[in-house]
């Protein structure tokens, strides 16, 4: 049997199996097995194999409406990612996984710090202020006349209501893959079985409950800390008091080594979420009525009293976790070959910053853009007009357009200077493949040149990422100025002499760039689910970021692993009772699945399977941002459970995958110790730079498109299936035979 799973490109089934006259034997209509219909001419593959695939492509995106939240939650999916991009080994991880939560937790709360923003800094206290905002607006007119606290306690319930959604949404989606479960396997602390079923277990449970509870009393606080403004109460010191301790409670709770992990299952522990939804919800309902019923004096202030300071402050925090996890990851005690494979194990600090200036940026352009609206028709938003953010919103925005603006500037120096030596490269592999090529064949090989030099600027993405990366945290220290209440047109026209109008201006285009990039996100998010060519580009981060469990955020996308592997694991064993055995091809991202898949496989069956994997971004990328998870040691353990009956196709065309464990073409001498150095095999991409007898055209480069049709494909599936055959005739393992 030869089993084959497409990657992100979202491949369909007949397109897999090379016939478009296929029928489903298993699965649903969002994941399913597909195989030939028995009149079909392509019922067998090479070397004689049963063809089936699998299609995934539904489960992370299967809908338009769960893909319209895949992009409003995309912070949080990146916050979740960073969790799993922990470096490998070493006595820093407890203090890695923390910060990863922590930071999390900030985007929680700054999620709901701009719901607040707009329902009570801008609305119930700006606008309703202002009867320049309230002219023509009868449905704020009403509510205006109320006193303050009411009204502040009645607006107060949208904020709740999107803390409650994006709750609801979590416990929703957590039921997703209820169904599936996985088999039992060998247990692997550090390695890819840690996937185990996170979005079900009491984890993702307890990191909701936390998340729900800091968000409430979060709220809660901005509205004793407005109340306090007009004079303290003893309700008022008593509610902040026990806000603030349950805020610190839930910091607590995510430091706590092993506290949230499956293993800890303690009946205090198991009670937790049922605890802090009891106490958030108590305070939260103590803390709107004392704001509404209790008679005092309010002050006049530009915004709601002391919610700057909040927002302020949560911003502050994020840039010292991001610096603090930057430190953590760099200090590596034990020598350089303990170090992380890729920028010394920047890439959790990098996607953790880049989740961190996202929310920023699209909080501020939430509130900044009901401003504008509040303010009327303007395409510059002045001090002077009756709704104003508050200055930490419009400092996001400024560092936003600056950010973006260097960004590409310092990418575009990082790439012109590694430009020369893409080049050489490319032209020596080039000449390498095709030694003196005729006349004619000069505008295929500079085709396929032009393919290896964008190729390899894949190596160039942890310098850029990098760049921004440092960028996007110098644009959160904005915070710090809106801390110590420094604005940003009078400070840039006190210190660098710019009209702070040239400022607002600077803000406008900002908020507008902030738009677009949402605006891209939507069509990211629904062309995919609607077009299957433009999913290539598009899904690819939706596909990329919901293959890992909930562990960190629980408002992250679920994840579909939890259906993929289990699906994949129990066809596997099933196949593997009807047939000699089971070669399993994976394409790109198809390949990381089987790779997950073949961890959990029971030792039986991994006896009767062998892997071929191309165009794999399994060494490329995943060994080097999940090295925990994707590192050579798990490499190398997949390889000893299946006896290494494993070939890896790549070519240097292609963008994203790449060679696993030696990138030596076939005949040059091994560099790793066999069977390991076995595995990879490089493929001339095109074959030649002629057209074939027959044709009117060469081939063409294919980069990173799949193609079952090559007959080096075939080549590997034979000697896969060949192998097989002899393991199922011969007692003991081909790694014996072969040492022997």
């Amino acid at each position: 049997m030869e089993l084959r799973v497409h990657g992100v490109a979202g491949t369909g089934a007949g397109q897999m199996l090379g016939c478009q006259d296929v029928r489903q034997v298993a699965g649903d209509r969002r994941a399913g097995f597909y195989r030939p219909r028995a009149q079909s001419r392509h019922t067998s593959g090479p070397g004689g194999t049963v063809l089936e695939a699998y299609q995934w492509s539904e489960l992370p995106s299967g809908t338009a409406g769960r893909t319209l939240s895949l992009v409003f939650l995309l912070p949080f999916m990146l916050s979740n990612m960073t969790f799993w991009m922990r470096p490998a080994g070493g006595g820093l991880q407890s203090g890695v996984t923390a910060l990863c939560r922590l930071l999390g937790l900030t985007l929680t709360l700054l999620y709901a710090l701009t719901a607040a923003g707009v329902a009570l800094d801008l609305l119930g206290w700006t606008c309703m202020g202002s009867s320049r905002c309230l002219a023509g607006r009868g449905w704020l007119s009403w509510l205006a006349g109320r006193p303050v606290g009411l009204r502040l306690a009645l607006l107060a319930l949208v904020p709740f209501a999107a803390v409650a959604l994006v709750w609801w949404l979590s416990a929703r989606q957590a039921r997703s893959y209820g169904a599936f479960r996985l088999p039992t396997a060998d247990p692997q602390d550090d390695h890819l079985t840690a996937l185990d079923r996170w979005d079900v277990s009491p984890t993702a449970k307890r990191l909701r409950a936390i998340h729900v509870a800091a968000a409430l009393v979060t709220l809660d606080l901005v509205l004793l800390a407005a109340r306090a403004a007009a004079g303290t109460s003893v309700a008022v010191v008593v509610l902040s008091a026990l806000t603030g301790a349950l805020l610190a409670g839930c910091v607590v709770l995510l430091c706590v080594p092993g506290l949230l992990d499956p293993t800890s299952a303690a009946s205090t522990t198991d009670r937790m979420p049922v605890v802090l939804h009891v106490v958030a919800g108590g305070l939260t309902v103590a803390t709107l009525g004392a704001v509404a019923t209790e008679t005092v004096r309010w002050p006049r202030s530009n915004g709601l009293p002391r919610y700057d300071d909040i927002v302020a402050i949560v911003f502050v925090a994020q840039m010292a976790l991001l610096v603090a996890l930057a430190v953590l990851v760099l200090w590596r005690p034990g020598g350089r070959d303990r170090r992380p494979a890729l920028l010394h194990g920047l890439g959790a600090v990098i996607v953790a910053t880049v989740a961190a200036g996202l929310a920023g940026a699209l909080s501020g352009e939430l509130v900044y853009r009901t401003a504008t609206l509040l303010s009327g028709p303007t395409f510059v938003l002045r001090p002077s007009d009756p709704a104003v953010p508050a200055p930490a919103y419009r400092w996001a925005i400024l560092a936003f357009f600056l950010t973006t603006i260097a960004g590409a500037a310092t990418w575009a120096v990082i790439i012109l200077s590694a430009r020369a030596d893409r080049r050489r490269t490319a032209a020596a592999i080039v000449t390498r493949d095709y030694p003196a090529p005729p006349p004619e064949a000069t505008t295929q090989v500079q085709r396929v040149r032009k393919a290896v030099i964008r190729a390899s600027l894949t190596e160039q993405l942890g310098s850029l990422g990098i760049a921004y990366a440092c960028l996007t945290l110098i644009g959160l220290a904005a915070g710090v100025l809106a801390l110590v209440g420094l604005e940003p047109g009078p400070l840039v026209q006190s210190r660098l002499g710019v009209p702070s109008e040239a400022v607002s201006v600077v803000m406008a285009i900002g908020s507008y760039m902030i738009l677009a990039v949402v605006g891209g996100l939507l069509v990211g998010g629904l062309f995919p689910h609607e077009t299957a060519g433009f999913r290539r580009y598009g899904g690819v981060l939706w596909d990329i970021g919901t293959f890992w469990p909930r562990a960190a955020h629980p408002f992250a996308p679920p994840c579909y692993t939890d259906r993929a592997v289990p699906e994949l694991t129990d066809r596997i064993c099933r196949l593997a009772r009807r047939y000699d055995g089971v070669v399993l091809s994976g394409h790109s991202h198809g390949s990381v699945i089987l790779a997950a898949t073949v961890l959990r496989l029971p030792a039986e069956v991994r006896r009767r399977v062998a892997l071929l994997t191309y165009a794999s971004p399994l060494k490329r990328l995943y060994a080097q941002l999940h090295p925990a998870y994707f590192g050579e040691p798990v490499l190398h353990e997949i390889g000893d459970r299946i006896g290494w009956r494993w070939l890896n196709l790549w070519s240097y065309t292609d963008p994203i995958g790449g060679w696993i464990f030696s990138g030596h073409r076939p005949g040059d001498p091994p560099l790793r110790p066999p069977p390991a150095a076995l595995v990879d095999r490089r493929l001339r991409d095109p074959e030649s730079v002629l057209a074939q007898p027959g044709e009117s055209a060469p081939p063409q480069v294919k980069g990173h498109m799949p193609d079952e049709s090559d007959d080096r494909y075939a080549v590997a599936i034979r000697e896969l299936a060949d192998r097989l055959r002899a393991d199922s005739e011969q007692p003991g393992s081909w790694p014996d035979r072969w040492a022997a």
